[in-house]
C-alpha cells in the first residue's frame, strides 16, 4: 500500500504527493495483495467454520470438520468455557511427481473456546460426530448460579 500524502488541485482533483492521480481502486488492490500475504503466511493455521445458537434450554455448537475422526477431537468443559481442539494431517505432502498449484483446504492443529452466559450442565453435554460436522449439546443448568455474598 501506498502512503504518500494526497491533496487535490484548484479543480479538485486528487494528486499524490508524487503527482500521480489518485486511484481508490489502485488502493483498494494494493491493500488486498497485503492481505494475502498476510494470510499466505498463516496457510497452515485454519479454524472449522462453526455455528452457535442457544434454546431456552440448551446451547448448540455444530462445527465442519471433514476429514477428522472423534479420536482427533478432543472438548474440555472448564468455568462455563467450552474448548474443542482438534487437528487434521495435511494430506499428502509434494513430491517429485505432485506439484500443488493451490491449497485451500485447512490442515493442522486447531483450538476453539465459547463462553457460555447461563451456567451449563456437565452432566447433559452430548457430542456426535457424523458425515464430517461435530455437534455438541450443553443443557443449561436448572441450578441458579452460585452466590457470594461479602460480609
Amino acid at each position: 500500500m501506498d502512503y504518500r500524502t494526497k491533496h487535490q488541485d484548484y479543480h479538485g482533483k486528487c494528486y499524490d504527493s508524487e503527482g500521480m492521480p489518485c486511484d481508490p481502486l489502485r488502493d483498494l488492490r494494493a491493500w488486498q495483495e497485503r492481505l494475502e500475504r498476510m494470510a499466505a503466511q498463516h496457510a497452515s493455521a485454519w479454524a472449522p467454520p462453526i455455528d452457535v445458537y442457544e434454546t431456552g434450554d440448551r446451547y448448540v455448537i455444530t462445527a465442519e470438520v471433514p476429514g477428522i475422526t472423534r479420536d482427533q477431537v478432543e472438548l474440555a468443559l472448564h468455568d462455563n468455557r467450552l474448548t474443542i481442539r482438534g487437528s487434521r494431517s495435511g494430506g499428502v505432502p509434494e513430491s517429485a511427481t505432485r506439484h500443488y498449484h493451490q491449497v485451500e483446504r485447512g490442515h493442522g492443529s486447531f483450538t476453539r473456546t465459547f463462553q457460555f452466559a447461563d451456567p451449563v450442565s456437565q452432566e447433559g453435554i452430548t457430542a456426535d460426530l457424523r458425515d464430517g460436522v461435530l455437534t455438541v449439546t450443553l443443557p443449561k443448568s436448572a441450578a441458579p448460579p452460585h452466590t457470594i455474598l461479602i460480609l
